[in-house]
């Protein structure tokens, strides 16, 4: 029976006001689907069937003026107010923790315009990720966005957290393709950031609201550049003999001018864990199930009741590292491109492994998600940290944050969306206790460490996950003296503290999850 607290507030006389009956509901199956979004220690306390913050209603706005009388009545009676997407963050981002109000905008999900001369298109930012890549590729076009979230994920949620592709490296993250904005701001007004009303040389606010999460206003709609369907792609991997001369050689590649689409360096024990990369591409087998039929499912079990062992152990096996590169554009081009880059890391003593590990990481891509599931079945829980930091740094962040974890759980890393300045580490673990109490109290002494050595490291604490609540109480130190003014414009903006409270460390009270 699933244990969950019962509505903050009565808001069904308020609402039938202001929408239709089928765009409101304070029904407990709907309270409890908006309850959590994909963080794990959301998972896991549904598992032992807890819920702790479902809001008191939903609404479904079918336009920008639903929005606006909602935000003007909530600013006035004091009601959260917390926008929802698809619900695929990992953050706590949209956990209702004061009760209020989610505001789930869907139902807004037209592409509002196409411009096939100047490769732009203006959407509603209801519309599902792969929704619009699929009406762009109609065209012959495409956003080139692709998350792991890609198909749950609504433009919303990437704007609100800043999301980053699988291609970021050519392409950039959500940030790099927007060119204007629809806001409706927490009083109610309707702000649009356009090219139009932007010149060059000014404040671009477009940036204040990208990574807000819903704090400091709603994003209604978006234009984002586009690009033609790619001519050829082209995948190559290779393997390094440690992580130091795989970054250098990604490096010294990135700095020359050449930037593959897809840039994936596993460490040691990620590489041992994925595949054995050294057999047929059709042999490989995804990280869970492939360390299951190669080493046997009785070491899963031994690695993740015992972690630190495994991972000391793993650390000294001659794995190698698997570098994934993936390249797309006009075919004489990625010819060129891979050519170089073939040459490049003989440099590095690199070993070719032709393009099948490549191809098969594209057709399972979006695999990682849906396979964390059955290990909470087991008892288990699992969770994905992405800290980023320059090159310089990259290696001592890595070695702060995986040592800050490993004796508590299982730890592999992957470094992704690499940029001629630095790059992403992407760190997933695994861990087990017997009960709920004992799994969170292990969950939140994980996050704490990691975070407090990515901070000490230099490193920064999200790079494409967003901040929420798991993250916020690191949010302040690493914005530090700049925390206040953040707050500042909170408080402007939003002054009764309605909109999505708690995120982003923009909180007026403890709040304990």
């Amino acid at each position: 029976m699933l244990s969950y607290p019962p509505p903050k507030r009565d808001l069904k006389k308020a609402l039938r006001s202001l929408f239709r009956d089928d765009q409101v509901s304070w029904l407990d199956r709907d309270r409890l689907s908006y309850g959590r979004d994909c963080n794990s220690k959301a998972i896991l306390q549904i598992r032992h069937h807890q819920l702790r913050y479902p809001p008191d209603a939903i609404v479904w706005p079918e336009d920008v003026l639903q929005i606006v009388k909602l935000v003007q009545w909530c600013q006035q009676h004091e009601v959260p107010l917390i926008p929802f997407g698809g619900g695929s963050g990992v953050c706590g981002g949209t956990w209702a923790v004061e009760g209020g109000i989610a505001l789930d905008i869907k139902r807004m999900n037209q592409v509002s315009h196409l411009d096939l001369t100047h490769l732009q298109v203006t959407a509603q930012t209801g519309i599902g990720g792969e929704v619009l890549e699929r009406h762009l590729n109609a065209q012959g076009v495409t956003l080139r966005h692709f998350p792991s979230s890609i198909y749950s994920a609504t433009l919303g949620g990437y704007l609100a957290c800043r999301s980053a592709g699988q291609l970021s490296t050519q392409y950039g993250k959500i940030e790099d393709m927007v060119t204007g904005m629809e806001v409706v701001l927490p009083q109610g007004e309707v702000l649009h950031l356009s090219p139009e009303h932007h010149p060059t040389g000014e404040v671009d606010l477009k940036e204040l609201f990208m990574g807000s999460e819903g704090t400091l206003g709603i994003i209604t709609e978006a234009t984002l550049k586009i690009h033609h369907l790619p001519e050829a792609e082209k995948f190559c991997a290779f393997r390094f003999g440690d992580l130091k001369l795989g970054l250098k050689a990604i490096q010294h590649l990135l700095q020359l001018n050449i930037f593959p689409a897809v840039v994936r360096l596993y460490d040691e024990v990620d590489s041992l864990v994925a595949k054995s990369y050294d057999e047929a591409a059709e042999q490989s087998l995804p990280c869970w199930e492939g360390w299951s039929k190669q080493i046997g499912h009785w070491v899963k079990k031994l690695a993740l009741y015992k972690p630190n062992m495994a991972n000391q152990i793993t650390g000294l096996l001659p794995t190698g590292c698997l570098l994934i590169l993936g390249f797309e554009g006009l075919q004489k081009v990625i010819e060129a491109e891979v050519a170089i880059t073939e040459e490049l890391f003989k440099t590095y003593h690199a070993k070719n492994l032709g393009e099948g590990p490549g191809l098969y990481w594209k057709r399972h891509r979006y695999d990682v998600s849906y396979k964390l599931s059955p290990l909470f079945d087991e008892g288990f829980f699992a969770d994905t940290m992405e800290v980023a930091t320059t090159w310089d740094n990259l290696l001592p962040l890595y070695h702060k944050v995986r040592a800050s974890m490993s004796p508590y759980a299982l730890v592999l890393a992957h470094f992704s969306h690499a940029y001629q300045e630095g790059c992403s580490i992407y760190f997933t673990f695994a861990g087990h206790q017997p009960t709920l109490e004992t799994s969170e109290a292990l969950y939140d002494k994980i996050w704490d460490k990691a975070l407090k050595a990515c901070f000490e490291a230099g490193g920064t604490i999200s790079h494409h996950h967003g901040v929420g609540l798991l993250k916020a109480t690191y949010m302040k130190k690493e914005w530090g003296v700049a925390h206040p003014w953040l707050c500042k414009i909170k408080k402007r903006l939003d002054p009764n503290n309605i909109m999505n409270p708690g995120k982003l460390g923009l909180i007026n009270r403890p709040i304990i999850v």
